[in-house]
C-alpha cells in the first residue's frame, strides 16, 4: 500500500475538502483526487460520498480512518527511529503550546532552531495549557509548552523554563488607575476580563477572591490574552495579564494579598522516546533559560 495514498484519504478525511488536504500536504487537489482514487481501487471499495462539493465518509471510510491513524504514526515512528540512529537531526516535531508561551517565548527560540537545523519541520498546535497536559500525555506531542501545574498524571515530566510574573492591569484612563488603595471589593463591582473558566490563572485569580471572602461578581472570560489586553487597553474592564504585556496604555494595580505569579515550561511523556530534533530543540530551550537566567543575575548585580 502506498502511503502517500493512504496520507491523502487522511488528511482529506480530517479537514473535510480535497482543497485543504491538498494545501496541507503541498501537492495540487487532482494529485490528492488520484491517490484518493488510487487506495480505493485498491482496496475494492468507495471511501467518501460525494454529492456536490461535500464530503463524507462512507462506512468503510470510517472503519478505515482510525487504522490510517495508526498506520501513519507506525510509518512515522520508523523513519524517525531510523534518522535517530544515523544521528541526524530531521523530520517532524510536534509541539502543543499555549498561545502566550507561541506568540511571546518561542518566536526567537524558533527562528533559531530552524537555521541550525534546517532538515527539521517544526509542527505547532495552539491550545489552552489544561488541554496541552492531556494531548501530551497521549502521546500526540513530542513535548508541550505550558503554564506548569501539579498533575496527578505521573507518566508526565515537567521542567520550569521561564518565571512569568502576572499583574492586574487597568487602563491609564479606568476609574480604577485614580485610586490609591484598591481592595478586591472594588474589583469584585467591576467588570473583569479574565482567561476562559478552568485555566490556571482563571482559576487563580477565583481562589485569591474567594479566600480573602469576595467574589467575582462581573467578568467575562476571554480565549486569548492580547485579545485581553486589547479590552482592557480601551477600558472595559481590569484583568489579568503577564507583566511583559504591559505597554504605555496600561497601568498595574496593586491590591495587597495578591500574588498571582506562574512558572512556564516543559512538558513530556516519560514512556516517550524523544527524537533527535526533539533533543535539539529542548537542549535550545534549556541554554535560552540558562542564558536569561545569567542576564538576570548581571542586571541584579
Amino acid at each position: 500500500m502506498d502511503t502517500r495514498n493512504l496520507l491523502a484519504f487522511y488528511t482529506t478525511a480530517n479537514l473535510g475538502s480535497i482543497s485543504a488536504a491538498a494545501k496541507k500536504l503541498h501537492v495540487t487537489q487532482p494529485a490528492i483526487s488520484k491517490r484518493i482514487a488510487n487506495l480505493e481501487v485498491q482496496l475494492g471499495c468507495r471511501l467518501f460520498d460525494r454529492i456536490g462539493r461535500q464530503l463524507t465518509l462512507t462506512q468503510t471510510g470510517n472503519l478505515l480512518l482510525p487504522k490510517a491513524d495508526t498506520i501513519l504514526r507506525d510509518v512515522n515512528s520508523v523513519v524517525q527511529l531510523m534518522n535517530d540512529v544515523s544521528g541526524k537531526v530531521t523530520g517532524k516535531l510536534s509541539i502543543a503550546t499555549s498561545h502566550h508561551i507561541g506568540m511571546h517565548r518561542l518566536p526567537p527560540i524558533l527562528k533559531a532552531f530552524i537555521r541550525h537545523y534546517p532538515l527539521v519541520e517544526p509542527d505547532l498546535h495552539f491550545m489552552d495549557s489544561e488541554q496541552i497536559y492531556v494531548e501530551v500525555s497521549l502521546g500526540y506531542h513530542d513535548f508541550g509548552l505550558a503554564t506548569l501545574t501539579e498533575t496527578q498524571a505521573t507518566k508526565l515530566q515537567t521542567t520550569p523554563l521561564w518565571f512569568d510574573k502576572l499583574c492586574l492591569a487597568v487602563s491609564i484612563n479606568h476609574p480604577l488607575a485614580l485610586l490609591e488603595c484598591i481592595s478586591l471589593d472594588d474589583l469584585s463591582d467591576t467588570l473583569a476580563i479574565l482567561p476562559t473558566c478552568g485555566t490556571s490563572p482563571y482559576l487563580r485569580v477565583k481562589e485569591t477572591f474567594e479566600k480573602n471572602g469576595s467574589y467575582l461578581v462581573k467578568y467575562k472570560s476571554v480565549h486569548n490574552l492580547d485579545a485581553i489586553k486589547m479590552m482592557i487597553s480601551i477600558g472595559l474592564g481590569w484583568g489579568v495579564l503577564p507583566q511583559s504585556l504591559l505597554d504605555d496604555d496600561l497601568i498595574e494595580i496593586q491590591v495587597k494579598n495578591v500574588e498571582l505569579d506562574r512558572e512556564l515550561g516543559l512538558i513530556f511523556h516519560q514512556q516517550r522516546s524523544l527524537s533527535n530534533a526533539a533533543q535539539a530543540f529542548i537542549t535550545m530551550l534549556e541554554e535560552t533559560k540558562c542564558l536569561s537566567q545569567s542576564i538576570e543575575g548581571i542586571v541584579k548585580a
